[in-house]
């Protein structure tokens, strides 16, 4: 099991990436997330915090070209008796989670009506996440929407036909358990490329080590220091449920 700077370190442009496990002293669920971008559109972002979630904003509204995929809640909490859902992700899947649940549906089935991001020829998968507190128990679980690359149309035609578009594949990993000093780790890409490569395998098993500060320091900076746009790192204590936050922009 390798550190999670160790990871990050290894693989210059992961895209967005989270982290979901539980603190070194065992008493906090760890919730983190980042995004980093190639484009001057997507690095033109920062997280702000808002309503006890999270959310992304133009840092110069005048250089803004396309808000669909780079505006939107990467976190939402669900708050119901008894029970609080706290949900992650790197899209405006969050409000499609959100409302699921919110009605009742589980957390693969709200998902069920979403695919993988309309960027070919990159495809990017939509990763989510949700961690889940009652009467002082915690567990999470992680889903990635990603294309079937058997099924990807040849290049040069990617989204050209209205039928000439892959098949999903949908992958749910639950873990009712955690380890302390221990999280998943989900990302976008394997690393840089053109087009870029989807995720593959089981979110890998990470080490977690500190307190919420030095996570989010030691993290940050094993990011790739061209790519990287934004962090944010989320403590709650299972017990009490108190929560402790770390957001930090680079511009």
């Amino acid at each position: 099991m390798d550190a999670l700077e160790k990871k990050l370190k290894e693989n210059v442009y992961p895209g967005r990436g989270i982290v979901l496990g539980k603190s070194e002293d065992g008493k906090s669920a760890v919730a983190l997330y980042f995004i980093m971008g190639r484009s001057e559109n997507s690095r033109n972002r920062v997280f702000i915090e808002e309503n006890g979630g999270l959310r992304t904003q133009a840092f110069d509204p005048s250089k803004l070209k396309d808000p669909s995929l780079i505006i939107y809640s990467p976190v939402r909490v669900l708050p119901e008796v008894g029970k609080t859902t706290v949900i992650v992700t790197n899209g405006d899947q969050t409000d499609t989670i959100y409302e699921g649940l919110k009605n009742g549906s589980s957390f693969p089935r709200s998902l069920e009506s979403r695919t993988f991001e309309p960027d070919a020829p990159n495809y990017t998968p939509r990763i989510s996440g949700i961690q889940k507190f009652k009467g002082g128990t915690y567990s999470f679980s992680l889903s990635i929407l990603k294309s079937d690359p058997a099924t990807l149309p040849a290049a040069g035609t990617a989204g050209k036909q209205p039928g000439n578009q892959p098949g999903t594949l949908r992958y749910t990993f639950d873990y009712a358990s955690p380890a302390a000093g221990t999280g998943r780790y989900i990302h976008t890409y394997m690393g840089d490329g053109n087009p870029l490569p989807s995720f593959e395998g089981e979110p890998e098993l990470v080490s977690l080590k500190g307190d919420l500060d030095s996570l989010a320091s030691s993290v940050w900076e094993s990011l790739n220091a061209e790519n990287k746009i934004s962090l944010y790192v989320r403590f709650t204590d299972i017990e009490s449920g108190k929560v402790s936050t770390k957001v930090i922009n680079k511009n």
